[in-house]
Parts: structure tokens; C-alpha cells; sequence
């Protein structure tokens, strides 16, 4: 006999009725028709290398089928762990397997830092505005968060730093600002790291897009030069590293370069994550690595995002210069606009704009109070200069109701 009446389920957790649902919003939008992605941090498909990863992935799986098909160790295949170690260290900064730890992905690596790091009401200091990403894999820890303006004339490290769990940062070509952190800035942080003993996370995954200038130094590279020793690294700085921008997304491939005692730290929890990374997409980074694909496939990838950037911007004078400012960024991904009227709601716009054709990311997502509403993210990897325009055209639309 069966009861009219169902008990209610047990709720939901208390982090979800935070969360948001743009990232959904924009990866679905590239299946939409005639939809113009804006929003994504998404490389030009075009440009993965097909038929070298098979070919890689191929000999892989001949000659190393127990790495590639079956369990590993969870810190990572040894061997791609020593290229990554060799490839990080300097003159300066030293390096073993001890020192990486291989993530599935760079988004599994934010989430492994606030399962090892943060309980609920603890403070994580974070570069503002925020990527998006960092904060939905934080957000089920419950955390509190300090935003630390890097450009502002008052920006103190050291305070806002201290008593935090870590402070996150994307120095090269930021997400969402696709700001380039200037070097003194960039001292300034890792001096204030060393100085308070908070862990400082420098995210990096688009730093191999540089299309003016020249690089600027790492963060880890800076913290080994103030440690002085020929010593294995031992400081406060974490690295991570994707091959998502410069290779292929789909191979969730990415690493943390830390501290011995973090790198253990973080591998316990990912043991209650994934238990391992694919040992597959393991032996492709590292056969695309060994032979140099990166480096052979970078001068190209960046002539061609300079001149979408390059689009982009144009779009963006014709359309809409009496709206947003913006910086023409040197690098990465984004460009980051600012409503000259600050009362403009880009949350508004957002939605306008999707029944308009376009997708774009309003600056709420990247403010973990999700009251920054004046500024919009805009991707130019993904679309070729003719949907870069159009695309800015019919966001112009979505902006003048």
C-alpha cells in the first residue's frame, strides 16, 4: 500500500544556495545557434593539435600500457613530475619531483588547496577582481574573503596578507582584467609572503600567451632569489600550471610546484579526489613536452590571439567607447570593461544580450559578494574578427535598451 504523502529530501548544503550559474551559462553557449561566445576562457579549437597528440597518445598507450590504462601514483607520473621540475628551474630556483604535484587540471589544483587549507570563517586574500573558477571550487569550505587591489596607490601586502589562510593571485594577464602585475608589485607580494609566512598561490595559466613585451618574472622564481640557497625550494609560493591554453583543454592536465611539505600536504587530499590523474593524458603532456610542441605551436598561437585582440578592441572603439573603457591587454585572453556609468548593471545587460546573440561575463561572478556590477569580461581567443565584431555590435544593442 503506498502513501499519497513523500517526506521531504534532506536539503541541500548551505554552500549551494551560493553558488552561481554563469560558468554553465557560457559553456553552453557554444553549442547555442548563432550564439557569439564572449564569455569563456576558451582557446580557438582550431589550433589543438590533433593529429601530433593522437600520434603521441598512440605510442603511449603501446609502449607504457600500465601507466597509461591503470592506476598511478597520486603525486603523478614520475617522469612527467622531473620534466616539470627541470622545465621550472632556474639559476636561481631548484627543483625535484618533490616540488610537483600533478592535478587534473588547474581547477583541481584550487580545489585541493581549500580542502588542505581552509575550514569554514577562514580568510583566503584574493587578487580583486576574482576568477571565477577560484571561487566556486572555494565556496564549499565556507571561507571569508579580503580583496587586495594590487593597482591601488594604498595597496599593503603585509596587512592584508597577514592571519589568511593563503592569498591567490594571477599575475600574468589576470582573469578576469587580463592585466599584466608589474614587477615591483610583484615583489612586493612575495616579500610580504616571506615576510608573514601566508602561502601565496600565483596561478598561471596563460602566462606562455605573451604577445608584446617580455616576460616578467615569476613569483616562485623572485621568492627563490630572497631564499638564496641551492637547496630543493622550500619557500611560501605555490605555482600551478595548466597545458589547457597552450595544448588542449580536454586533456585536464595540470600541476602545483610547492614546498615539499605542501606538495604531501595536497596530495593527501587529493587522494579523496581522484585518487590519481589519467595516466593517458599523463604520457601525452609529457611526450608534448619532451618533443617541444609547445614551444613550436606558441609563436602562431600568439599571432593569432593578437590579432582577435586586436578585433576585439577595434569592435569595441566602434561600438561601444562611449559605454566601457578598457586596457588593451599585452597578452592572455580577456579584455576588461568598465561602464563609464557605474550604475550600469552588467547583470542586466547579460541577459539582454543572450536574446540579442551574444554571451558575455558580468564582473558580479568574479566578486565573492556579487555586488561589483559595472564591468564585463570579454574573450577574444575563441572567435574569429568577423564574430568578434558582430558580436560587440550586438552587445552594443544589449546596452543601449
Amino acid at each position: 500500500m503506498s502513501s499519497d504523502h513523500t517526506p521531504p529530501h534532506p536539503p541541500f548544503a548551505r554552500w549551494m544556495a551560493q553558488t552561481n550559474s554563469v560558468t554553465r551559462t557560457f559553456l553552453a553557449a557554444a553549442r547555442m545557434p548563432d550564439m557569439i561566445n564572449l564569455a569563456g576562457g576558451l582557446p580557438a579549437p582550431h589550433t589543438y593539435p590533433a593529429q601530433e597528440l593522437a600520434e603521441i597518445a598512440r605510442e603511449a598507450v603501446a609502449n607504457h600500457p600500465t601507466d597509461t590504462l591503470g592506476y598511478g601514483p597520486i603525486e603523478g607520473l614520475p617522469e612527467l613530475r622531473d620534466a616539470l621540475a627541470d622545465r621550472f628551474s632556474t639559476d636561481t630556483l631548484t627543483l625535484t619531483h618533490a616540488n610537483v604535484l600533478i592535478t587534473t587540471s588547474g581547477m583541481q589544483g584550487l580545489d585541493l588547496l581549500g580542502k588542505t587549507l581552509v575550514d569554514a570563517g577562514d580568510t583566503i586574500a584574493t587578487q580583486f577582481p576574482t576568477y571565477l573558477g577560484a571561487l566556486d571550487a572555494w565556496r564549499p569550505r565556507l571561507p571569508v574573503y579580503r580583496n587586495m587591489r594590487l593597482e591601488s596607490p594604498d595597496f599593503m601586502p603585509e596587512r592584508l596578507m597577514a592571519g589568511a589562510k593563503f592569498a591567490y593571485t594571477v599575475p600574468n594577464f589576470s582573469n578576469p582584467t587580463g592585466r599584466l602585475i608589474p614587477g615591483t608589485i610583484r615583489r612586493h607580494l612575495v616579500q610580504a609572503a616571506h615576510t608573514t609566512g601566508t602561502w601565496l598561490v600565483e596561478d598561471d595559466p596563460y602566462g606562455g600567451l605573451l604577445f608584446d613585451g617580455t616576460p616578467l618574472p615569476r613569483l616562485i622564481d623572485i621568492s627563490a632569489g630572497i631564499l638564496g640557497t641551492d637547496a630543493p625550494y622550500q619557500g611560501p609560493i605555490v605555482y600551478m600550471g595548466t597545458v589547457s591554453k597552450q595544448i588542449a583543454p580536454g586533456l585536464r592536465v595540470g600541476w602545483m610546484v610547492a614546498a615539499p611539505e605542501m606538495i604531501e600536504a595536497l596530495a593527501l587530499a587529493k587522494q579523496g579526489s581522484d585518487m590519481c590523474t589519467s595516466g593517458l593524458t599523463q604520457r601525452v603532456a609529457l611526450g608534448a613536452l619532451r618533443s617541444g610542441l609547445i614551444e613550436r605551436l606558441q609563436p602562431d598561437l600568439c599571432t593569432l590571439y593578437r590579432m582577435r585582440r586586436d578585433a576585439l578592441c577595434t569592435a569595441l572603439d566602434t561600438y561601444l567607447s562611449d559605454l566601457f573603457e578598457w586596457e588593451v591587454p599585452v597578452g592572455g585572453m580577456f579584455v576588461w570593461a568598465i561602464a563609464r556609468d557605474p550604475t550600469l548593471d552588467t547583470d542586466q545587460v547579460l541577459h539582454r544580450a543572450m536574446q540579442a546573440g551574444v554571451c558575455v561575463s558580468p564582473s558580479s561572478v568574479f566578486d565573492a559578494e556579487g555586488t561589483y556590477r559595472a564591468a564585463l569580461r570579454l574573450n577574444f581567443t575563441l572567435n574569429a574578427p568577423e564574430q568578434l565584431h558582430e558580436g560587440i555590435r550586438r552587445l552594443a544593442l544589449a546596452c543601449k535598451p
